[in-house]
């Protein structure tokens, strides 16, 4: 009888793969698009399906789409919003209607090469659970790259996660690591993040870049803005999602202390110079400071509280097991060793 583990990793280099791609007005570039894409995983030699999600383009992307999903001689969803969402909503639906066991994100308007995918695959299949793209040699103009440099430095710096390219749409993923992350504002691009305080195993690897030749960029400079807040944002869930009171009381009790501190250097103040306390501005910031305090600690009990509630109610861990390896006692002289995968 085959080993159960050998069986399951079997069964995870055989998955059915879904790649997801996000469309908002690329009618130039769907045809060439969904050809390319169509010969690889035609090559593939494996079960696969292409969702395209169309964000409330103004062309004629969605009738394009429409037609594809009918002719595709792979299966083929097309999901068509009713206004522009924005790229993490169009993703999030592509992963709620995935049936696939392998997750692969990519644009639509041709700058990532499908060629890419089998490589992408082939990773996962040695064990890693994210692979994600770096557009080493982009083609893109400087001052698209810059601000996106800094911010991939910036992001591995305060989250440990060392990637070069976060903003690299083109990744691959185990459905279950991907299914795990709820998606909201614009938060596509901090996946890896999410899925690393999972427990993921994540890599990087260097994928094609393609300059555009049809249609116009959607995004500008003021991304890079919205990337820090994300950021914030990202930082405290995957730090402190499980226990906020130690970043709203760690808060606090700095501001108790500076207001002790103020108080009594207010007081060395009034006894050495002979200055009334009322005659100076330190009494009232110590009082500032301490109510700002007290204010930051109920604030964090109060979260802590939202946040055992949101847990208990959905009976939701605050763990994720990889695998579990169980010895099972057996009457023969040589027992059976089975691994049993948990998610």
């Amino acid at each position: 009888m085959p080993d159960e583990a050998q069986t399951t990793d079997a069964a995870r280099a055989d998955g059915k793969l879904s790649v997801i791609l996000p469309v908002f007005n690329e009618e130039d570039n769907l045809t060439e698009m969904n050809s390319q894409l169509c010969g690889v995983l035609s090559a593939l030699n494996r079960a696969a399906e292409i969702i395209y999600v169309d964000d409330g383009s103004r062309d004629s992307s969605p009738q394009m789409l429409a037609d594809i999903a009918q002719k595709n001689t792979i299966p083929t969803s097309a999901i068509l919003f009713r206004r522009n969402f924005g790229q993490t909503a169009a993703i999030a639906a592509g992963v709620d209607a995935a049936e696939g066991d392998i997750i692969i994100l990519m644009d639509s308007d041709l700058q990532n090469d499908p060629a890419d995918i089998p490589a992408m695959v082939a990773r996962l299949d040695q064990g890693y659970d994210v692979v994600s793209g770096w557009r080493k040699d982009r083609k893109d103009s400087f001052i698209r790259r810059l601000p996106s440099q800094v911010a991939n430095r910036l992001i591995s710096a305060s989250t440990g996660v060392h990637l070069h390219d976060y903003g690299c749409t083109l990744k691959a993923y185990r459905a279950d690591v991907i299914q795990r992350v709820r998606l909201y504002g614009e938060m596509h691009r901090f996946i890896p993040i999410y899925a690393d305080a999972y427990g993921a195993q994540i890599t990087e690897m260097v994928v094609n870049h393609r300059p555009r030749v049809a249609g116009k960029s959607k995004y500008g400079l003021w991304r890079t803005f919205k990337v820090i807040l994300d950021l914030i944002t990202v930082k405290f869930l995957s730090d402190y999602g499980t226990r906020p009171m130690y970043i709203f009381g760690g808060i606090g009790l700095l501001f108790l202390l500076a207001s002790f501190g103020v108080l009594f250097l207010a007081i060395f103040y009034a006894l050495i110079s002979g200055t009334s306390l009322i005659q100076t501005p330190l009494p009232t910031l110590a009082a500032v400071l301490g109510a700002v305090g007290v204010q930051s600690v109920l604030l964090g009990l109060t979260t802590e509280m939202l946040v055992r509630t949101y847990h208990e109610s959905q009976s939701k861990p605050i763990y994720t097991i990889r695998r579990t390896i169980k010895r099972t006692e057996s009457a023969s002289p040589q027992p059976d060793n089975t691994e049993t995968v948990s998610d």
